[in-house]
């Protein structure tokens, strides 16, 4: 299974987009970076599906264009008018060539999903392991309207209790992808936000 960053060098704010081929070819969100299609076409001509951690602006941003350049299944835990197919917690999906369980994360987001897998996580916003306020272990901002920071300390309890010891791999929706214990990454995730202070101090 291989996974490609296809926004890396975007000059755009955008989240991170993982593009992972293998039995299964799978886009893991579509970001906001203008002509991501494009770059996803140059890995591959085929698609099996789309697969959105949330559908914050964005995550999302670019979704109709991959749409319609690739025609292919959109799945995704909250309503999308494109969307053809719901994930909710417990279910499994195939990426690459691996089998992910599907976590409901809310907090950061009411329909935030984390994929997991045998060896890697796609965590989407709930957890990083670096985005600027922290280094090696950081999670999703809950100071705007309709986040939680407890909501947010549940779901990273959860993803911690369902997490296979052989997972080794973390692509998160920002920042750098990590390779390593991932475990100890989110435990220090957790920790820091269990201070319930700011994220980022005014």
């Amino acid at each position: 299974m291989d996974v490609h960053t296809v926004t890396e060098g975007a000059e755009t704010f955008t989240a991170n987009v993982y593009l992972v081929t293998g039995e299964h070819t799978v886009l893991v969100d579509a970001g906001t970076m203008a002509g991501v299609e494009d770059v996803i076409a140059e890995h591959t001509a085929d698609l099996d599906a789309v697969v959105l951690t949330h559908q914050h602006g964005d995550h999302v941003g670019e979704l109709d264009a991959v749409l319609d350049r690739f025609d292919v299944d959109l799945l995704a835990y909250g309503d999308h008018p494109r969307r053809t197919e719901e994930i909710d917690d417990g279910d499994t999906i195939d990426i690459g060539d691996e089998r992910f369980d599907v976590i409901h994360t809310p907090g950061h987001a009411d329909d935030h999903v984390s994929l997991v897998s045998e060896t890697t996580i796609f965590s989407g916003d709930v957890v990083v392991h670096d985005d600027g306020a922290f280094d090696d272990g950081s999670f999703g901002r809950t100071d705007m309207a309709g986040q939680s920071r407890e909501v947010l300390i549940e779901s990273i309890e959860r993803i911690l209790e369902r997490l296979p010891e052989g997972v080794e791999h973390m692509y998160a929706g920002h920042g750098e992808a990590f390779h390593g214990d991932v475990r100890a990454v989110i435990e220090r995730a957790l920790e820091r936000a269990e201070r319930r202070e700011p994220k980022y101090p005014e």
